[in-house]
């Protein structure tokens, strides 16, 4: 019998994998996007746009976004898993990852990270 930690490390690996390669085509494109404010990070593991951002980047981030409910579904399936939970679990590996000043919005409240 699998534990909830085992699958949670797996799960995390697993997307880890996943988004180094879809993030790999887009990554120029992603990290503008955040530097210019235009794309934020959510704690639901999705992009959205922050506080007064252009609509730029919306193309990318519904592209980057449906990439990543496809990646994050077939993980919640493989491990019995909620889309939620895999979404959060992401949300804190790509947080790990981000720059100072990217925007974040944690709990439905958009800050821009500090450090």
């Amino acid at each position: 019998m699998r534990t909830l930690q085992s699958i949670a490390i797996r799960a995390s690996v697993l997307i880890m994998l996943i988004m180094g390669l879809a993030a790999s085509a887009f990554a120029l494109d992603l990290e503008t996007a955040r530097t210019k404010g235009l794309a934020g990070e959510v704690d639901n593991g999705l992009l959205a746009a922050p506080p007064g951002a252009a609509a730029d980047a919306k193309e990318l981030m519904v592209t980057i976004n449906n990439s990543r409910r496809a990646e994050y579904a077939k993980v919640a399936a493989k491990n019995n898993l909620t889309l939620d939970v895999v979404g959060s679990m992401m949300f804190q590996k790509i947080y790990t990852r981000l720059p100072a000043g990217t925007w974040v919005q944690i709990e439905g409240k958009w800050t821009k990270k500090t450090q």
